[in-house]
């Protein structure tokens, strides 16, 4: 895997320094008791999402000062990002999962307000979201805490268009995709042939997309092709790992509206959305990374996490019983990784051990056995200029034994 672009030889120099040792680094959580980490995963819950930006902390700040109707300030802030992603309309929401479960009620109640009410009992409206079999993942639970049932439709092999046809009956309420542009499966049918359908029997699309934030187009792509609600993780473009949007349709999108904690105090119907809850100063921290996101310049973003992964991996390459695959592909949230393959028998430890290793040291650096792609990870994303060096010398040491 390569990124293949004009930085794939960039020898970017970063100013030596200890991180640990900088005024500041983690204070308040000593002050708590608790002990920061170097976070060399990315940007998981796991470690409290990610880092938000300058931008993104100054108009959160300046948000801070007054107060505003949030019904409001939820529409104009979610119809400049719709204009800002070329879409119909947008809807911030507390991360990807709070826009899945509000998106899955949208499909269940619709506009009835009673039905909004009822949930999560769904007597008497459709039920059912549909899934390709080999698309269930770990966070398809969310489409369940509305009360919507999952069916599979297709094998572990694949799934044909003939598969999803005879899945669809009166208790289908929508149908579910999971995007991910680094994994092309020819062997489950695409969000294309997915909303086609759809369309064909007057059904919503929900679209799992919240890690596919670059290209920058893939924020507003799915909507284009068709997709009615499109949920997106917003900690990726750094905002304050509680935020998240979903983007579509106006019909469905001022649907997921009904649903939501603003709606449960507005108009008194008691919704599902209600502990779903974001702060003024997180809608306009959205709106102002969006803004960032979609003008900043992403060249020198991938020059900077090339350049960390390049000195890691020129570290540990080499090592006997250590294979290491580089993944430069800028494509999503989970970026710039090294995979580690390690054979025990001629390293003499374990991949999970040199994870609990790192763990284990001072500061603690918290890496992990990849659960979908195998191999240990080690990631760019969550590094602080200079942390890289310390990983290094760290990893390095622990594999050389």
């Amino acid at each position: 895997r390569s990124y293949g672009g004009e930085f794939d030889n960039l020898d970017y120099q970063f100013t030596r320094r200890d991180p640990m040792a900088e005024t500041g680094w983690g204070d308040i959580y000593d002050e708590l008791g608790v002990t920061p980490v170097i976070n060399a995963i990315g940007s998981v819950t796991l470690l409290g999402g990610s880092q938000t930006s300058p931008t993104v902390r100054d108009a959160m700040e300046r948000a801070n000062g007054a107060y505003v109707p949030l019904a409001e300030l939820q529409d104009k802030a979610g119809g400049l990002i719709a204009d800002m992603l070329g879409v119909e309309s947008a809807y911030i929401t507390s991360g990807a999962a709070s826009a899945l479960v509000l998106s899955t009620a949208a499909a269940m109640a619709r506009d009835n307000d009673d039905f909004v009410a009822q949930l999560p009992d769904t007597t008497g409206m459709p039920n059912e979201i549909l899934i390709q079999k080999k698309q269930r993942y770990h966070y398809d639970r969310t489409l369940n805490f509305a009360g919507a049932k999952l069916i599979e439709y297709g094998t572990d092999e694949g799934t044909s268009e003939d598969d999803l046809e005879a899945a669809i009956n009166d208790q289908t309420a929508a149908l579910h995709y999971v995007a991910n542009e680094k994994i092309k499966d020819s062997s489950v049918l695409t969000v294309e042939q997915v909303i086609a359908i759809a369309k064909k029997h007057d059904l919503p699309v929900i679209v799992d997309a919240a890690g596919q934030v670059y290209p920058t187009e893939n924020m507003g792509k799915y909507a284009k092709l068709g997709a009615d609600m499109v949920a997106y993780g917003t900690k990726y473009i750094g905002t304050p790992h509680s935020a998240g949007m979903v983007v579509g349709t106006k019909t469905w999108i001022n649907r997921v509206r009904l649903n939501s904690f603003i709606s449960f105090e507005e108009r008194r119907v008691r919704g599902i959305g209600r502990p779903q809850k974001i702060d003024r100063q997180e809608v306009v921290g959205v709106a102002a990374a969006v803004r960032e996101w979609l003008t900043m310049n992403h060249e020198e973003r991938i020059a900077r996490l090339d350049a960390k992964l390049t000195h890691i991996e020129r570290a540990v390459s080499g090592i006997p019983g250590v294979s290491v695959e580089a993944d430069r592909d800028p494509t999503g949230a989970s970026v710039f990784n090294l995979f580690l393959s390690i054979d025990e028998s001629v390293a003499g430890i374990s991949e999970d051990e040199v994870v609990a290793r790192l763990k284990d040291g001072d500061p603690p650096i918290w890496t992990r056995v990849n659960p979908y792609f195998g191999g240990m990870q080690v990631g760019m994303v969550g590094l602080n200029d200079g942390e890289e060096q310390v990983v290094a010398e760290r990893l390095a040491a622990i594999l050389k034994g």
